[in-house]
């Protein structure tokens, strides 16, 4: 994310100057977490920690933006040494804790916390939520269609359908991480060491005068990796061409109609011509909810696409995450900050969340200060990853995040995971933070 500096909000920027030029550059502490879960979800997971850090670690501030900036109509007035002197040398030196990438994590707990000087705490907030929040959508949503689907492989096939082409990108990397077995997108697979999957188009199909001399040719090329399209004219008739063809291709993939029952009908007229190993892949608008309900059916289906459901996480594609201060240096000493604002109210002091356990089970989280001791059977969430600008650990690969994430989520109870109706988990404040929530609400405005 080099380049990333201007990756931002204007008012980021005006707030920066401002504390610069008031002499602000004491340790302020943000936390970055969502307020609520979004309807039907009943948990999130954590992503997106990778290029966060990447963009803390790169941010710089490139002569021409610079440049740039100092022709804005709304820094007009900042005066010269912000931009000669203080600009061109900053660098982010502050330090982070967030949630591992693939953890469960249940609002409001934050999933990173940064401590920086004021301005550059400020200037990261626009850029931290971009990473972390979408993502985070992604990959809670890949890991409630991964469990509908029962064992059988998702593909993540969205690049299509989000909003740009890094978008595209990163939902593959969250999809994956949410447990997708491959994605479409070849860049996200080359990026983050993905492996990669496809089929063919209706195009292929249209393309030659006959079905089967299509079938024929792509077979010729790719052999029994291949994977046919049977829906671009009728789907059992296609399925029948394949079966008298004697070709032997990997799986077919039904993308339109009924697909419940045309998979029955297509695996039946398969196994006659002896196609038992022929895979059935269905394709077309899925999601979660429709998975379910074809494995609830029994439909002989083997593995799933889904495309715009993951891509643009399109049950909530905005998670409404916040980044709000909750300690800043006065005087010498940290204060706790609270926002008193109705519906928006925030929790003052750094935090730390504390996972409880039985008998290999997540039954609850507790929600305290970072300098309190935790629970003697509680498991500490956030961990710090970055020390004054630099990264405490190297980037994982993005398949051990996927094993954390299958394994971490194994231990939520199941009927906090299910799809409808699902069971609330547990979170609630030590008494250590409702007693200094208490004490900060109480203060008088200055």
């Amino acid at each position: 994310m080099n380049g990333a500096a201007l990756s931002t909000d204007l008012y980021e920027l005006t707030m920066m100057a401002g504390y610069h030029a008031a002499g602000l550059v004491v340790p302020a502490t943000f936390e970055l977490y969502a307020r609520e879960l979004p309807a039907h979800r009943s948990f999130l997971i954590a992503a997106g920690l990778e290029q966060a850090l990447d963009y803390l670690e790169n941010l710089r501030f490139r002569p021409e933006e610079i440049q740039r900036l100092r022709s804005l109509p709304g820094l007009q007035g900042v005066a010269p040494d912000f931009f000669e002197e203080y600009l061109p040398s900053f660098r982010f030196t502050g330090e982070v804790w967030a949630v591992e990438e693939g953890t469960p994590v249940f609002p409001p707990e934050p999933l990173l916390r940064v401590t920086a000087p004021l301005p550059e705490a400020q200037l990261v907030e626009t850029a931290l939520l971009a990473c972390m929040m979408f993502q985070t959508s992604v990959a809670s949503r890949a890991v409630r269609i991964v469990e509908a689907a029962s064992g059988r492989p998702v593909v993540e096939f969205g690049a299509r359908r989000a909003h740009g082409i890094e978008a595209g990108v990163y939902a593959a990397r969250a999809a994956f991480l949410g447990g997708c077995e491959a994605t479409s997108n070849v860049q996200a697979g080359l990026r983050f060491g993905m492996p990669v999957s496809g089929t063919m188009a209706h195009s292929w199909v249209m393309t030659f005068a006959d079905e089967s001399t299509a079938f024929q040719k792509y077979y010729d090329v790719f052999g029994r990796r291949a994977v046919f399209l049977l829906d671009t004219y009728d789907t059992v008739t296609a399925a029948r061409r394949v079966a008298a063809s004697g070709l032997k291709p990997s799986a077919v993939r039904l993308d339109s109609g009924d697909v419940v029952t045309l998979s029955r009908t297509v695996r039946d007229i398969l196994d006659a011509a002896g196609l038992q190993e022929t895979k059935i892949f269905v394709s077309g608008d899925l999601d979660e909810w429709r998975i379910a309900e074809m494995r609830a059916l029994g439909a002989p289906i083997d593995a799933f696409g889904v495309g715009a459901a993951l891509s643009t996480s399109s049950d909530a594609p905005s998670l409404g995450g916040v980044y709000k201060l909750v300690e800043i240096e006065r005087g010498g000493a940290s204060a706790p900050i609270m926002k008193l604002s109705p519906g928006k109210q925030t929790y003052p002091g750094r935090k730390q969340i504390w996972r409880l356990f039985e008998d290999g089970m997540a039954v609850g989280d507790i929600m305290g200060l970072a300098d309190e001791p935790g629970p003697s059977r509680g498991r500490p969430l956030l961990k710090r990853v970055m020390i004054e600008g630099r990264r405490e650990f190297p980037p994982q690969p993005v398949e051990e995040l996927r094993a954390r994430c299958r394994a971490a989520i194994s231990h939520v109870p199941a009927s906090v995971r299910r799809l409808r109706d699902p069971d609330q988990y547990p979170v609630r404040f030590s008494d250590a933070l409702i007693d200094l929530i208490d004490r900060v609400s109480h203060v008088s405005m200055p």
